[in-house]
């Protein structure tokens, strides 16, 4: 099994869940707005005034078969605007229950 925490836009809202719902994932766990901004480049969200735009994280635990085609969805979606800021990180995870 393996966990994936993807970190958005607030503006892919919806859209992360379809990615999900296409590739039949129906658990999440998802945070609303959550201040950060990238390592690299693209602008702060910071809901405030200045910059007031925010983010979103969902973490997600998932069968590895649906982890390559879950990720390559999401890849796709952050080439088509890079500038709204995407990411996702993964590593192993084991059931506890």
């Amino acid at each position: 099994m393996k966990a994936i925490f993807i970190s958005y836009n607030q503006a892919y809202n919806e859209e992360i869940v379809e990615v999900l719902d296409a590739h039949g994932q129906r658990g999440f766990t998802r945070w609303l707005n959550i201040d950060g901004r990238g390592s690299t480049d693209g602008i702060p969200h910071y809901g405030n005034h200045a910059w007031p735009e925010q983010n979103h994280g969902i973490l997600v635990f998932v069968d590895e078969d649906k982890l390559a085609g879950i990720l390559e969805d999401l890849k796709a979606k952050d080439e088509t605007t890079p500038m709204l800021g995407l990411r996702a990180f993964t590593w192993d995870a084991a059931q506890a229950f």
